[in-house]
């Protein structure tokens, strides 16, 4: 892992460490993340443990159970940034534990861990997208990948999880402000 990219707010000692390049990726405060090992975590089968829908024989999404694949992903400034194109489950404790999502600006797919997604109006009525308060549309263009398209590592889980909950407090510069 490189070194958190940070500097103290002022010259007090005690004073808090801000991120200085992108606060998503830097590893500072909500964005930061363990440097755990670049191996997927294993099924008690000693195969990758949490792996995407089409890769997983034998698992479906129940029947009545909503299907969110194809669903726009609405990012937290209201902006359209892609479409959920697959399901990513855990074959441990069976559910869904990312949605895989196709970018409207560049085609790349990224992974979305699925308690950082809202469902408007969750057994209400039919949605048409999903609800993401973390990051702007344009954030998603740098959410970290994975080297795997089949399997994820602890390392890449971290760093993806850390990328959403650090926009709780970095993905706009009102969201750093005091809230007096």
């Amino acid at each position: 892992m490189t070194a958190p990219k940070l500097v103290r707010a002022d010259r007090n000692v005690g004073s808090p460490h801000i991120p200085t390049g992108n606060p998503l990726v830097d590893a500072v405060g909500p964005a930061s993340y363990a440097d755990r090992a670049e191996v997927p975590d294993l099924t008690a089968h000693g195969i990758a443990k949490i792996v995407p829908l089409r890769a997983a024989p034998g698992f479906f999404i129940a029947e009545g159970d909503p299907d969110p694949r194809g669903l726009a992903v609405r990012a937290c400034d209201g902006v359209i940034a892609g479409r959920i194109v697959e399901v990513w489950i855990d074959r441990s404790e069976p559910q869904v534990r990312y949605y895989e999502v196709q970018l409207i600006n560049g085609g790349r797919t990224v992974l979305l861990p699925v308690p950082f997604v809202q469902w408007p109006n969750f057994g209400l009525t039919k949605t048409d997208h999903v609800l993401v308060k973390s990051i702007t549309a344009a954030q998603f263009a740098d959410v970290p990948g994975i080297k795997d398209a089949g399997q994820i590592t602890l390392r890449e889980e971290d760093r993806i999880s850390a990328y959403y909950a650090g926009g709780h407090l970095y993905a706009t510069p009102a969201r750093s402000q005091p809230i007096i």
